[in-house]
C-alpha cells in the first residue's frame, strides 16, 4: 500500500524534537522535514484514504472528518507548546517528500512573512451569547356553556385577545432591547480586546444547532495576543463575564494562530465586519 505525506504545519528552524509518543492522523507519528530554513511537520498516511478521489469521499463522512480533525489538532497543540507553528489546512497532502520540499521552496517568502507575524503569539477565542429566554405558557381556553356564560366568555375573550397582543408586543420590544444591548456590549468588548491584541478577526456567528450550545451567538471573535500578555488578556475577559445579565461570555484557547495563518491581504474577508454584524 503506497503512502502519501500529510503536512500539519510549517515552522521556522525548529530544534526541539517532537514528543516520542505523539501520534497524528491515522495513528502515524509525525516527523520533521527541513528545507530552505523552514520545517514542515509531516506524517505518512495511506493513499487509499488520502488520494484526491478518496478525500472527496471521506470529507463527506462526518465521523472520518471528526477523527481526522482531532488528530490534526493534537499535533498542532503539541507544536504550539514549544513554538509558534503556522497551521496548514486540514488534509494538506503531497505525493512524497519531494512535493513537500517543492512547496517549502515555492512558498518560502510567504511562510516566512506569516511566521514572523505570529511569532511568540497565540490565538484566543471570545464568544458572546444571548441566553435563551423562557417561553410563556399559553393562556387557558374559556369553557362557559350557558347564554350568560357565552356572553361573558365573548367579552373575556375580547379582553384576553387584547391582553395577549399587548403581551406579545411587550415581549418583542423586550427581545429587541436585549438584542440591542447585546450588540452594544459585544462591540464594546471587541474594541477593548482589540486594544490588547496584535490582530483580530470576527468570524460569522455560530449556528447553535451545529455548535450544540444554547443561546444566540452575537460575537465570535479571534484575537492574536503575545504569549507574555495572555494572562492580562484572560483577566480582562473574565472581568466582563458578569457585566450584563442575560449574556454569556466564553473564552477558549490558547490556540495556535489558526485564524491568522493567512496574511490579511489574502483572506476572503479583508474588510472585517463589526461585532454583532457578522454574517
Amino acid at each position: 500500500m503506497s503512502e502519501l505525506r500529510y503536512v500539519y504545519a510549517v515552522c521556522g528552524a525548529l530544534e526541539a524534537p517532537l514528543a516520542a509518543d505523539l501520534s497524528g492522523v491515522g495513528g502515524a507519528a509525525p516527523r520533521l522535514l527541513r528545507h530552505a530554513g523552514l520545517t514542515a511537520v509531516v506524517g505518512h498516511v495511506p493513499a487509499e484514504e488520502f488520494s484526491e478521489t478518496a478525500l472527496r469521499r471521506n470529507l463527506e463522512n462526518l465521523d472520518w472528518l471528526a477523527d481526522t480533525a482531532r488528530a490534526h489538532q493534537a499535533v498542532i497543540a503539541a507544536l504550539a507548546s514549544v513554538t509558534s507553528p503556522l497551521p496548514l489546512r486540514l488534509a494538506t497532502v503531497f505525493r512524497d517528500d519531494s512535493g513537500v520540499r517543492a512547496m517549502l521552496e515555492t512558498e518560502q517568502e510567504r511562510f516566512r512573512t506569516s511566521l514572523e507575524r505570529i511569532r511568540d503569539r497565540v490565538e484566543w477565542g471570545v464568544k458572546v451569547f444571548v441566553e435563551d429566554q423562557p417561553k410563556e405558557s399559553p393562556a387557558p381556553a374559556d369553557s362557559g356553556t350557558g347564554p350568560r356564560e357565552r356572553i361573558s366568555a365573548q367579552a373575556l375573550g375580547a379582553g384576553s385577545g387584547r391582553d395577549y397582543l399587548r403581551r406579545r408586543r411587550a415581549e418583542r420590544e423586550g427581545r429587541d432591547q436585549i438584542w440591542r444591548k447585546a450588540e452594544t456590549f459585544a462591540q464594546e468588548l471587541h474594541d477593548r480586546l482589540a486594544e490588547r491584541s496584535v490582530e483580530t478577526r470576527v468570524h460569522p456567528p455560530q449556528n447553535p444547532e451545529l455548535a450544540k450550545t444554547s443561546g444566540r451567538n452575537v460575537l465570535n471573535g479571534a484575537y492574536l495576543v503575545p504569549r507574555a500578555e495572555s494572562e492580562a488578556f484572560v483577566e480582562l475577559v473574565d472581568a466582563t463575564k458578569d457585566e450584563q445579565p442575560g449574556l454569556r461570555v466564553e473564552l477558549t484557547g490558547p490556540w495556535a494562530a489558526y485564524s491568522f495563518s493567512t496574511p490579511p491581504e489574502e483572506r476572503e474577508d479583508p474588510a472585517e465586519p463589526t461585532a454583532g454584524g457578522a454574517s
